[in-house]
C-alpha cells in the first residue's frame, strides 16, 4: 500500500513537469533595463522560449539592490512560470548588508550560471596616471582626496573596491549613484575619477582617449583587452570579483521542470550567435548544474561577508 501511495505521488508530481510549459513564462529582472543582467536575459529570451514553445515575458523590476524583484520571484507559486537572472553575487551580498530581508536564501533554488563578466578598472583622462601602479602610487600621495563612483551602496562595484582599497591600504572616497547608468557618465564628466565598469559601456571612450583602462577584477586577465593586467597580479593577490549572471526559481519548483529550465538553457547558451553577442557584452557564457550554482551563491555569501564587513557597508 505504501509503495502504491509513493508512485502515486511521483506520478502527481510528474503530470505538471510533463505539461509544462502551458502559458508564457515570467522572467524577472531585479534591476533596471540597459544593465548586463537585462541584456543577458533579452539574448537568450527568444533561444529558450523557442525551445519551449512558449514566449518567455522580460520584466524589469529594479529597486534597493535588487530586493524588490528578487522578492516577487522568492514568493512566487514554485511551478517554474516566474523565474529570475539576477547577479548572483548581488544576491548574495544583500543579506549582509540589509538587516531584514523579506524573504530569505531558502526561498531561491538555483536553475543554472549563465554568464560572466568583469569589471575593468577605469580613468578619467585627467587622472596623472597611466597604469595600476602610477594609479596607486598617486592615491597614496593624496589620502582621501581621489575618488571613485559605483552603482550604490552594497553594490558590486562598490564592494570590489572596497577590498582593493583594503588589500592595498588606499584611502579614497565612495560616491555611490543608482546605477552603472548613472555612475559612468559621471565618469565622463569627470565627477568621479575612476569607476570599476563593463567593458561594453566604456570602450568606445577608451578608443577616444577620454578614458582609461589600468586593471581588472577577476584573476586573469581579459581576452577582451589582454594588455590590461589583473588587479591580483598588480600587488593584491588573491583578488578576484567577477559578476555572475544566473537563473534561479522559487523554491520547491519540481527538479524535472528545474531540469527541463536547465535543459534548454545551456542549449540557449551553446548557440553560437548567443556566445558571440555574450561576448560582444563582455561576458563569458558559462552553465552548471543547480547543484553548483547552489554550492556557488554559498561560496559568495562568505566571500562577500568579508567583503561587507571590511566595508562597514549597511544600507539600513
Amino acid at each position: 500500500m505504501r509503495f502504491l501511495v509513493a508512485i502515486l505521488l511521483l506520478a502527481a508530481g510528474a503530470a505538471p513537469a510533463q505539461d509544462y510549459p502551458n502559458k508564457p513564462i515570467r522572467v524577472i529582472v531585479p534591476y533596471a533595463a540597459g544593465g548586463l543582467p537585462d541584456t543577458i536575459t533579452r539574448l537568450i529570451q527568444a533561444k529558450m522560449g523557442d525551445s519551449l514553445g512558449q514566449q518567455l515575458v522580460v520584466e524589469n523590476r529594479g529597486g534597493a539592490g535588487g530586493i524588490s524583484g528578487t522578492e516577487a520571484v522568492a514568493k512566487a507559486a514554485p511551478d517554474g512560470y516566474t523565474l529570475l537572472v539576477a547577479d548572483v553575487g548581488q544576491v548574495a551580498i544583500n543579506p549582509h548588508i540589509f538587516s531584514k530581508l523579506p524573504y530569505e536564501q531558502k526561498d531561491l533554488t538555483g536553475v543554472s550560471l549563465i554568464a560572466f563578466s568583469a569589471l575593468f578598472l577605469t580613468l578619467h583622462q585627467s587622472v596623472p596616471a597611466n597604469n595600476f601602479k602610477e594609479l596607486v602610487a598617486y592615491i597614496k600621495a593624496n589620502p582621501g582626496k581621489v575618488n571613485y563612483g559605483s552603482s550604490g551602496i552594497g553594490s558590486i562595484h562598490h564592494l570590489s573596491m572596497e577590498a582593493m582599497k583594503t588589500a592595498l591600504g588606499l584611502d579614497m572616497v565612495h560616491v555611490p549613484y543608482k546605477g552603472m547608468g548613472q555612475a559612468v557618465p559621471a565618469l565622463l564628466g569627470g565627477q568621479v575619477a575612476m569607476v570599476p565598469s563593463a567593458l561594453p559601456a566604456v570602450e568606445a571612450h577608451v578608443k577616444a582617449g577620454t578614458v582609461k583602462l589600468v586593471a581588472i577584477s577577476t584573476a586573469k586577465r581579459s581576452p577582451l583587452a589582454p594588455e590590461v593586467p589583473t588587479i591580483a597580479e598588480s600587488g593584491a593577490p588573491g583578488y578576484d570579483f567577477a559578476p555572475e549572471i544566473g537563473l534561479l526559481a522559487p523554491a520547491g519548483t519540481p527538479p524535472a521542470i528545474v531540469e527541463k529550465l536547465r535543459a534548454v538553457l545551456v542549449e540557449a547558451i551553446a548557440s553560437p550567435n548567443v556566445q558571440r553577442r555574450l561576448r560582444d557584452e563582455g561576458a563569458n557564457p558559462e552553465s552548471s548544474t543547480p547543484a553548483e550554482l547552489g554550492g556557488f551563491i554559498r561560496a559568495e555569501i562568505d566571500q562577500w561577508g568579508k567583503a561587507v564587513q571590511v566595508s562597514g557597508a549597511k544600507v539600513d
